[in-house]
C-alpha cells in the first residue's frame, strides 16, 4: 500500500526539477535580463488578462457555494464510514500552516494602510472614505476568494483520491474527462504545469517571508534590514524545516501548526484589548458590511475607462499568487482531509479561515489605520518603503510593544518553517506519482531548490519580482482550474448515481 513503500520520482519530477534549475541560472548569471522581462510579463499580462482572474476567482467561490448546499453535499471524501483523521482545531491549524499564514502577517498591516494613503480608484487619498475602502478591499482580498481556490483543487484532489482511489495528483482530478490518459503525456503535462505553478508560488511566499522576519528583527533589535540580512535568514530557515520535512507531517507539522495557530490567536487578543477596541469592533462591522454587500462590484469591478494599475498591483496580484499556490494548498488540504463530508469541507476551508481572515485584518489593519489617523504615528511612509516593517511597527507601539514583536517573529517564523515543510511535502508528492509516502531526499531536494529560487527572485527584483512571476506562472493553471470543476461535478454526478435510493 501507499503508506508501506516510497516511490521514486518520475518524469514530472525530472522536467519540472530542470526547467526550475534553469530559472534559477537565468536569474544567478543575468539578473537584470531576468528583472526586465517579468516586469514586462507582468504589464502584458495586466493589460491582457485582468478580467480572466476576475471572472475566474468569482467562479471558484460560487462553484464552492453550489457543492456546499447542492445534492452533493452529504458525499464523503472516503469511504461512507470513514471518519476524519484528525480534530476540528488541528485540521484549521493545518489549513492555516499550508494556506494564507505567511500572507496574512506581511499585508495585515502594510495593506489597509498603503490603500490608505494610495486608495483603489475612486477614492481620495486619506480621507474617511479611503479608510474604510482600505478595510473593504482588505478583506475582500483575503476572504473568500483566495479560499476558493483552495477549496476547488483540495476537494477535487480529496474525493479522486479518497473515494475514487486514483493516485494524489492533479492530473486524476480530471480522470471523468481524460481516462486513462490522465496517466499518459497528458496527464504528466498537467502535472507539470502544477508543479511549477507551486515551486514558483512557493518562492513567493518563502520571498516574503524572509522580508518581513528581516523586517522584524529590524524593527526589534537594529540589524540591517539588508538582501544579505534576508538570504541569511532563507538559509537558516531551509535548515530548520528540515528537522520538521524528516519528522513528517503527523509529528513537526502537527505541533509546529497547532502552537501557530495559538500564537496568532494570543496577538489578536491582546492587539484587540490593548488598542482601540471599540473603533477595531465597529471597523470589523462595517468592512464586513461592506464586503457583504459589495461582494459583487468588488469580484468584477475592473478600470476600463482608466488606469488600471491599482488592480493590477493589488487584486491581480494577489489572485495569481494564490493560484500558484494553489496546487500546493490544495493538495496539502485534500492529504489531511479524508473523512469529512463535502458540506463540512467546504465550510472549514471557504468559510471559516475567510471569517477568520476578515477579523484578522479588522484588528490588526484598524490598529495601524487608527495610529496612522489619530495618533500621528506614519506607518505608511515606512511601508511604502518596506511593506515588511508596517507589522511590526504597530505592535511596537502598543504597550508590551517588544513582547508583541518577539511573538510576532516568533509567529512568521514558525509559519515559514510549515510553508517551506508543507510546500516540499507537496511538490515532492505531485512529482513522484501521487504517493502519500515520498522519498525524504525528494521532499529535501524541493525544499533547498524553492529556497535558492527565493533567493534568486529577491535579488533580481525584490517584491516586484516576487509578483510578476507570480502573475505570469498562474496563467495556464487557472485555465486548468476551470476545467477541473467541470470535471468534479462530473465525477460527483457518477458518484451521486450509484448511491442507493431511499
Amino acid at each position: 500500500m501507499d503508506r508501506a513503500k516510497k516511490k521514486a520520482p518520475g518524469a514530472v519530477f525530472y522536467v519540472s526539477f530542470c526547467i526550475i534549475v534553469l530559472f534559477v541560472a537565468w536569474g544567478v548569471f543575468f539578473p537584470e535580463q531576468l528583472s526586465q522581462a517579468s516586469t514586462a510579463g507582468l504589464h502584458w499580462m495586466r493589460n491582457y488578462f485582468s478580467w480572466f482572474y476576475m471572472l475566474a476567482t468569482t467562479i471558484f467561490v460560487l462553484t464552492c457555494l453550489y457543492l456546499a448546499i447542492g445534492p452533493y453535499r452529504h458525499l464523503k471524501l472516503g469511504k461512507p464510514d470513514s471518519k476524519p483523521t484528525y480534530s476540528f482545531f488541528t485540521w484549521l491549524g493545518l489549513l492555516f500552516a499550508a494556506g494564507m499564514g505567511v500572507g496574512l502577517v506581511f499585508w495585515g498591516v502594510a495593506e489597509p494602510v498603503l490603500h490608505y494613503v494610495e486608495p483603489p480608484p475612486g477614492y481620495e487619498a486619506e480621507t474617511n472614505e479611503a479608510a474604510k475602502a482600505a478595510l473593504t478591499y482588505s478583506v475582500f482580498h483575503w476572504a473568500l476568494q483566495p479560499w476558493g481556490v483552495f477549496t476547488i483543487i483540495g476537494l477535487s484532489m480529496a474525493f479522486f483520491k479518497f473515494r475514487r482511489n486514483r493516485p494524489g495528483l492533479i492530473s486524476h482530478a480530471f480522470y471523468p474527462l481524460l481516462g486513462e490518459r490522465t496517466d499518459g503525456v497528458v496527464g504528466k503535462v498537467i502535472n507539470i504545469f502544477a508543479t511549477l505553478a507551486t515551486a514558483i508560488g512557493v518562492a513567493t511566499t518563502f520571498g516574503l517571508s524572509a522580508m518581513q522576519v528581516s523586517g522584524g528583527i529590524s524593527e526589534v533589535f537594529g540589524t540591517p534590514n539588508s538582501k544579505v540580512t534576508q538570504l541569511i535568514i532563507i538559509a537558516v530557515v531551509t535548515g530548520l524545516f528540515i528537522t520538521s520535512a524528516v519528522s513528517g507531517v503527523n509529528k513537526g507539522m502537527r505541533y509546529l501548526s497547532s502552537s501557530n495557530i495559538i500564537i496568532a490567536g494570543v496577538l489578536m487578543v491582546f492587539v484587540l484589548v490593548l488598542g482601540p477596541t471599540a473603533f477595531l469592533l465597529e471597523s470589523f462591522t462595517t468592512a464586513v458590511g461592506q464586503y457583504i454587500g459589495q461582494y459583487i462590484p468588488l469580484s468584477l469591478s475592473l478600470s476600463p475607462y482608466s488606469d488600471g494599475s491599482w488592480r493590477g498591483q493589488w487584486t491581480i496580484f494577489f489572485w495569481a499568487w494564490v493560484i500558484a499556490w494553489g496546487p500546493y494548498v490544495g493538495t496539502f488540504i485534500a492529504r489531511i482531509s479524508r473523512g469529512r463530508t463535502i458540506r463540512e469541507f467546504v465550510f472549514g476551508v471557504l468559510f471559516v479561515p475567510a471569517l477568520l481572515g476578515a477579523i484578522w485584518f479588522s484588528i490588526m489593519g484598524g490598529t495601524g489605520l487608527h495610529m496612522q489617523i489619530s495618533e500621528g504615528i506614519d506607518i505608511a511612509s515606512r511601508a511604502q518603503e518596506h511593506e515588511e516593517v508596517a507589522f511590526f511597527m504597530m505592535l511596537g507601539n502598543l504597550p508590551l510593544g517588544l513582547v508583541l514583536n518577539i511573538l510576532g517573529i516568533l509567529l512568521i517564523t514558525i509559519f515559514f518553517i510549515t510553508s517551506a515543510d508543507s510546500a516540499s511535502y507537496v511538490l515532492s508528492v505531485l512529482s513522484s506519482k501521487g504517493t502519500l509516502n515520498p522519498k525524504t531526499l525528494t521532499k529535501l531536494s524541493w525544499g533547498f531548490l524553492i529556497s535558492i529560487t527565493a533567493a534568486v527572485l529577491l535579488l533580481s527584483g525584490g517584491l516586484e519580482a516576487l509578483r510578476a512571476v507570480a502573475i505570469m506562472t498562474a496563467m495556464p493553471f487557472t485555465v486548468i482550474i476551470l476545467v477541473m470543476i467541470v470535471s468534479l461535478i462530473k465525477g460527483l454526478r457518477e458518484e451521486f448515481g450509484k448511491l442507493p435510493t431511499n
